[in-house]
């Protein structure tokens, strides 16, 4: 019976029935570098940098840096710092909070203006950025060409994704809609419980209870169902990740919660769906959940669909 109703809560989450409570922004697929440019001015801004707890956050410069000039704070939040003439190399351990900002300083060996560039480490509990280029000198035509594509490259995503919602907007509710999308494939639902199978990190922001595991010709999705941990304040997923062994990254498509976990014996079901061809969804993934200020997660490893 419990599987019954999960199937059909499934049905009207793709069919795009109800009210979503949270709806994570869509992954940008491929490796997309940030570039800064510095200035002479004093008074530039620290750039953010987004980094995240076991990825890597790689700085490539234009100009040679000193290794003793660096200074990073929260030294003994990083598993990794690796640092080259040219290239620093960041992977933040367990041990730094989602949302903990850190400052990061590094000095320049030739005298040049400016003679140091300091950054904003902001910790996500699942995103980074992988490749930041920082220019102090005049930056090639390659560079830009190579960022005109990139551009091109994002707003093509993006085009891709506004007709996918439009597609989603204009088609029909219910199983019909999941059949005129090609969501529903002839094999219908997969579907799992894969509740002992999962583990959950220590110290989360809720706990457990049951997890589901779906599969349709176009998308898989998670059915967690969370109780109350001891936590003081009622929690609310915003964002979610599936990550591989490998670091792939599932692309997903929305965070749906029936209401905050909160104190008492009811459980709340969230559900996370993600847009994949069958060959990326296979293997172990790592769902992690986060609320807004992305300070208190839920951490389920070894997720794996039908």
């Amino acid at each position: 019976m419990h599987h019954s109703v999960s199937a059909v809560l499934l049905f009207l989450l793709l069919a795009g029935e109800g009210t979503a409570l949270a709806q994570s922004p869509p992954a940008t697929a491929g490796l997309i570098v940030r570039r800064i440019e510095l200035v002479s001015d004093d008074a530039q801004p620290a750039a953010e940098v987004a980094v995240s707890p076991g990825l890597s956050t790689v700085f490539i410069f234009d100009s040679e840096v000193s290794r003793e000039g660096l200074t990073i704070e929260g030294r003994e939040r990083f598993a990794v710092v690796d640092a080259g003439l040219t290239t620093l190399r960041l992977v933040p351990s367990e041990k730094i909070s989602a949302g903990e900002r850190l400052k990061l300083t590094v000095r320049f060996l030739d005298g040049a203006a400016p003679a140091t560039a300091t950054f904003v480490l902001v910790a996500h509990p699942a995103r980074s950025e992988a490749q930041v280029e920082v220019y102090r000198r005049k930056r090639s035509v390659e560079t830009y060409q190579e960022e005109v594509r990139q551009a091109r490259i994002e707003a093509e995503q993006c085009r891709e994704e506004n007709e996918r919602l439009r597609a989603e907007r204009s088609a029909p509710d219910g199983l019909t809609g999941l059949i005129s999308t090609e969501v529903l494939g002839k094999r219908g639902v997969d579907f799992r419980e894969v509740t002992k199978a999962v583990t959950q990190a220590p110290g989360g922001a809720a706990a457990k209870s049951f997890v589901f595991a779906y599969r349709t010709a176009r998308r898989v999705a998670v059915e967690v169902s969370l109780k109350y941990a001891g936590d003081a304040q009622p929690w609310t997923a915003v964002g979610a990740s599936f990550r591989g062994k490998a670091n792939e990254e599932l692309k997903v498509l929305r965070v749906w919660q029936s209401g905050p976990v909160a104190p008492g014996p009811a459980l709340q079901r969230v559900v996370v769906e993600a847009e994949s061809a069958s060959e990326s969804s296979q293997g172990v993934f790592t769902l992690k959940l986060w609320d807004a200020d992305m300070r208190r997660t839920v951490t389920l490893g070894n997720v794996t669909f039908p």
